[in-house]
């Protein structure tokens, strides 16, 4: 017996050796075969599909993000009573000494009409001071440069310089493209709250020169968002030297909450404090909660592929009773029995989630040019800016949840594979041999 099975250490070479010959396609095991493949194919789709989820919605999230909070902020105050801040610069000062703090800016808002011969929209005016434009996240020479060439006019040099005093506006690609501007187009912006006359309100009506075209890469902000200097947005919403609020931008948006007494010690008891936790709480608590489902609900695949494993294991361990008999009377132990069955069962499971994890980081790495492809190919719009807000798909691959789910992919497989390896340890010798 000895000469036979001279190593029997756990996962000896012979081991190994039959439970790579059992994954092999023969005549008679046919059936055992297909239903290892569909196996392989189950997790490798599975891992690979839940990767790619994951990170289309982390991406998701984090683009929304970036584009919100590069847009309005990571916290805005208000005067208490509705009314315009008209000690804006000193409340600005105090609140950007504040640790943690990397830019304070004032700003005028108002809702207008943006009109020109070809359209009528509405628009969100905002009014800011030229270097609080170019240090908004959002607004840099890249985008700027990135929507004129989406326009059609690469050749022209886009800059901020000059933004203060030029009595223009900068508006973003969408609301160009509607309206059918360019550097230099007029633009006229209506306000319903006009001066008083005989007649009523009249509506105030102005014109202004484009002066420049940003892209923030948010649909809803790139269609409907107008920067004007500060004093002429003053002037245009009759706010004589007053702010509609003070946007604050911090080093780690996810502190803001704890840095919230500190910012309201400094701004004083005048201003209350909205943070973007708590202006987008309901939007990204669905995030989370569809992340969530999402993970679940496509864990069920690799579950299902781990079941066919236990199908094909059971069925390989009834083929094979005659084999298991013949390997026992030759010395094999029941735990040999069972490890080289276990190590059938676990090929399928480690090939098919590292198959999975390769196909899943190609296509996340290549998901928005599927996504044309896709769209060229199917002539309709897959990622719609207007309904996702988003220009392009995002993808974002967190390395921990991704090896989580490795992690999970491979936990299913080994475990789907014990019950068929206990049975084929405790088949019988004499019983497998009786009518042989």
């Amino acid at each position: 017996m000895d000469k036979a099975l001279p190593d029997t250490k756990p996962f000896a070479p012979f081991e190994r050796m039959l439970a790579l010959r059992y994954l092999l396609t023969r005549r008679r095991e046919g059936f055992v075969s297909v239903i290892s493949l569909i196996s392989f194919l189950g997790i490798m789709l599975g891992v690979a599909t839940l990767i790619v989820v994951m990170a289309v919605l982390n991406g998701f999230r984090a683009e929304l993000l970036d584009k919100i909070l590069g847009f309005s902020g990571h916290a805005t105050f208000y005067s208490l009573d509705a009314a315009p801040i008209t000690d804006y610069e000193n409340d600005t000062a105090r609140i950007a000494r504040v640790p943690g703090v990397v830019h304070a800016m004032p700003f005028v808002e108002g809702q207008a009409m943006a009109s020109t011969q070809r359209n009528n929209t509405g628009a969100l005016v905002r009014g800011v001071h030229e270097a609080d434009l170019k240090k908004l996240p959002s607004i840099n020479n890249q985008n700027l440069t990135t929507a004129l060439k989406e326009l059609g006019t690469p050749d022209e040099v886009p800059s901020l310089d000059g933004f203060e005093n030029s009595g223009g506006v900068a508006i973003g690609e969408r609301m160009a493209w509607k309206h059918g501007l360019g550097l230099g187009s007029t633009l006229t912006i209506i306000s319903p709250a006009g001066p008083e006359t005989v007649m009523g309100t009249a509506p105030r009506i102005r014109d202004y020169p484009v002066v420049a075209i940003f892209k923030i890469g948010m649909s809803e902000y790139d269609e409907s968002v107008i920067y004007m200097p500060l004093a002429e947005a003053q002037d245009y919403f009759v706010v004589d030297n007053a702010a509609s609020a003070i946007e604050v931008t911090v080093d780690n948006p996810d502190m803001i909450s704890e840095m919230k007494p500190a910012l309201l010690d400094a701004a004083g008891p005048s201003l209350d404090i909205q943070t973007w936790q708590q202006r987008n709480q309901a939007f990204f608590g669905a995030l989370a909660v569809e992340r969530n489902v999402m993970f679940l609900v496509l864990t069920m695949i690799i579950l299902v592929a781990a079941l066919n494993i236990i199908s094909g294991l059971y069925m390989l361990v009834k083929d094979k009773g005659h084999d298991i008999a013949i390997l026992r009377t030759m010395g094999a132990t029941s735990g040999s029995v069972q490890r080289i069955f276990f190590m059938t069962g676990a090929i399928i499971g480690v090939v098919g989630t590292l198959a999975g994890f390769l196909l899943g980081l190609v296509i996340c790495l290549n998901v928005d040019g599927i996504r044309r492809f896709v769209t060229w190919l199917s002539g309709t719009e897959v990622f719609s800016p207007e309904l996702y807000y988003l220009s392009q798909l995002p993808a974002k691959i967190e390395p921990v949840q991704t090896a989580s789910i490795v992690l999970m992919s491979l936990a299913l497989s080994f475990l789907a594979t014990l019950y068929p390896a206990w049975r084929a340890a405790r088949l019988d010798p004499v019983e497998a041999l009786r009518y042989e």
